[in-house]
């Protein structure tokens, strides 16, 4: 499909081929995801104080009987002006995380969208030794001066992060860290075909089944190893079954003495019945 394009300070259209990002948006998951990222911003310090953290004293302020006014315990009371939060913040951690198969397929549906949208501009960046907001002006100027833009590049250059940090609602990005959050918030994107290429690898199409092979893999060579290493003894095991061995000899010449002279025992008393036994004919 044709998707606009960006080289040499000029707008125009060129061929690039989206199937790996896919046509259809899955919005819910999207939603899912833009809300767990949202959430790990957040910084959860949030704070109220209780009845027992407010300054104040505890004495009652007037008795509880024959006054006609309302029965009070102290004057941290929650109904009372200046007293006590009930039940209000405190702080915790409100991130939560996503399977990484369904991150990978709000980022996919996130990219799916921009170009559905025709929101993704494929584009050569200014080749800048040093930071320069004068290049950076001129790009976005031959784009139309976008309100938000998304800048992703494949490899990190903190001279271009440098020449685009002055402006506001423009970010820049790396293909290995952009999130479905970054992508549905950052407006026009521009990004360079080798990033795209590499998301397409890392999110696109068969990723999932790419990455659960690669799992499989290094599981299969966990348990080889863990076998392994169950099968063959270690030094110390070894050795404990060679004096386990040694002992057992050694208990064995000692018994034999003790087995001889109780079987020549056997013989003798064997011997002496024999002799002890009257025969039929002195009967």
């Amino acid at each position: 499909m044709k998707v606009a394009s960006y080289t040499g300070g000029k707008k125009a259209h060129v061929e690039y081929d989206a199937e790996p990002f896919g046509g259809k948006v899955m919005h819910r998951l999207l939603k899912d995801a833009v809300v767990m990222y949202q959430a790990n911003k957040r910084l959860g310090t949030a704070k109220t104080k209780t009845r027992a953290e407010v300054h104040g004293s505890h004495a009652k302020p007037w008795k509880q009987k024959h006054t006609g006014r309302a029965r009070a315990g102290d004057k941290k009371s929650p109904i009372w002006r200046k007293g006590g939060t009930v039940f209000g913040p405190v702080p915790r951690d409100h991130g939560w995380q996503m399977p990484a198969q369904m991150r990978r397929v709000a980022l996919r549906s996130a990219i799916a969208g921009k170009i559905k949208d025709e929101e993704l501009v494929v584009a050569e960046m200014p080749s800048v030794s040093a930071p320069s907001s004068k290049a950076a002006r001129k790009m976005l100027a031959d784009l139309g001066a976008p309100k938000r833009a998304l800048l992703v590049i494949n490899e990190p250059s903190v001279a271009l992060w440098k020449s685009f940090r002055n402006f506001q609602n423009i970010n820049v990005r790396t293909a290995a860290e952009l999130n479905a959050l970054d992508v549905v918030s950052g407006g026009l994107i521009v990004a360079e075909r080798a990033a795209l290429d590499s998301l397409a690898e890392r999110v696109g199409s068969g990723a999932e089944h790419r990455a659960s092979k690669s799992q499989r893999k290094e599981t299969k060579a966990a348990h080889e190893s863990d076998t392994d290493a169950e099968t063959k003894p270690s030094k110390k095991v070894a050795r404990g079954k060679v004096a386990k061995a040694a002992s057992a000899k050694a208990l064995g010449k000692e018994k034999a003495p003790k087995a001889a002279r109780k079987a020549g025992a056997t013989k003798t008393e064997s011997k002496s019945t024999k002799q002890a036994k009257p025969k039929q004919g002195d009967a």
